[in-house]
């Protein structure tokens, strides 16, 4: 399975429809609205890569109110994280708090920054990446508070890591 990642900007208060359009794209896993330096984050999962590319340039680049993009494609780090423990976390309705963090690692440390972000319970999903950034993982939380300090105490303090930043979701674009 083919798997990219893809930051988009888009024009001011567009996200919701944006998010909408993206949601109606076959191979879009999920798409969400966020705060930080992008406005929105997609996934995609396809069994190409090529899928991948077609979606990306034939798809979400012809999106009239998407102003600029910029894709990760996934390289095949495994399956580290239990599908299980995500659904179980989602049905109990623990995690209201969600955001994707991207980092940039030391030179060849993206796989054991992957396998020592497995060992957090809040990373639910990661991935190493090619594009700008080397690794891209998404954490869920009970709360705003539990989130901040999984990000400051736990994955800051990572070892060989340069710099991260973080998109926090907004779940009042989900549609």
């Amino acid at each position: 399975m083919s798997k990219a990642y893809v930051m988009m900007n888009c024009n001011l208060g567009e996200e919701k429809s944006v998010i909408e359009s993206l949601e109606k794209i076959v191979g879009i896993k999920e798409a969400h609205g966020t705060l930080g330096l992008y406005d929105i984050v997609a996934q995609i999962e396809c069994t190409t890569d090529e899928k991948i590319q077609e979606i990306v340039t034939q798809k979400i680049r012809k999106i009239p109110k998407i102003q600029s993009s910029m894709t990760l494609t996934s390289s095949e780090s495994g399956e580290l994280f239990q599908i299980s423990e995500k659904l179980v976390g989602a049905m109990l309705g623990k995690n209201n708090s969600q955001a994707y963090v991207v980092f940039h690692c030391e030179k060849n440390q993206e796989y054991p920054t992957l396998k020592n972000l497995c060992k957090i319970p809040e990373v639910k999903e990661a991935d190493v990446v090619f594009g700008y950034y080397d690794v891209v993982c998404r954490i869920e939380s009970s709360s705003e508070e539990v989130l901040q300090d999984v990000i400051t105490r736990a994955i800051r303090g990572l070892p060989n890591l340069k710099t991260s930043m973080t998109l926090n979701i907004i779940k009042e674009q989900e549609t």
